[in-house]
């Protein structure tokens, strides 16, 4: 049994260096969750500033209409198509990349999800605290920004983190538009070895690791963020 194992791992893993499948395709998931999930904040944070400032105030209605189509749209298609219209069809004939493709298609999506996030955040926020903005002078835009915002990001925070989670196992799809990511790696080895055991554990058990250590560092902030507020 042991031998058999140790001869698994070697076909799988060392034999003509496949370990660096796996490696190759943790680099491109990481740095595709990584730069995905910043336009997803940013591309978020414009959306529920638009929403928000349109129920607020009624102002911005063809910017909100325009939100509300894309948030229908993008929570109600699965994320793998959206991956697969962005590189069959919209960068049918321009090819900026596999990785830059899926950075923009699952940056796209989270945006979608982090809108509502922050402006779940910024509903949170008691009504006074816009009263409280106008009787020191500011504006609308000056109470959103100085006041409201602040105590928002705050509670969404821990939130936020957990979209990271979401975004990091979402983009075990990528593989669909042939890309190499950790997913694909261990699909690679598989078909290579025809062994399917060792390359798809491995691949799962990375996965598992990296989400609870990221799972494990929101908890800390969470209690920070509970302690602080003491």
């Amino acid at each position: 049994m042991w031998e058999k194992l140790c001869n698994d791992f070697y076909i799988n893993f060392i034999k003509d260096d496949r370990w660096m499948y796996i490696t190759d395709g943790l680099q491109n998931t990481l740095k595709i969750t990584f730069f995905a999930v910043l336009i997803g904040i940013a591309l978020g944070f414009l959306v529920a500033m638009v929403r928000s400032t349109y129920e607020n105030t009624g102002k911005l209605k063809i910017l909100n209409g325009i939100c509300t189509i894309y948030l229908t749209v993008i929570r109600g298609t699965p994320v793998v198509v959206q991956l697969m219209i962005m590189y069959f069809i919209i960068f049918s004939t321009v090819d900026p990349g596999q990785v830059t493709t899926a950075i923009l298609a699952f940056g796209i999506n989270s945006g979608a999800y982090v809108a509502e996030i922050f402006r779940s955040g910024i509903n949170s926020i008691e009504r006074g605290q816009f009263e409280a903005g106008r009787s020191l002078g500011f504006n609308y835009a000056q109470t959103m920004w100085y006041i409201i915002m602040p105590q928002a990001f705050r509670n969404v925070i821990p939130t936020l983190a957990n979209e990271f989670i979401v975004l990091l196992k979402e983009t075990s799809v990528a593989g669909y538009i042939g890309l190499q990511d950790l997913t694909k790696g261990g699909d690679i080895i598989r078909s290579r070895t025809y062994s399917a055991f060792m390359p798809l554990i491995a691949v799962a058990l990375i996965y598992l690791v990296m989400v609870m250590v990221f799972s494990y560092l929101v908890k800390l902030m969470e209690r920070r963020l509970k302690r602080s507020e003491h």
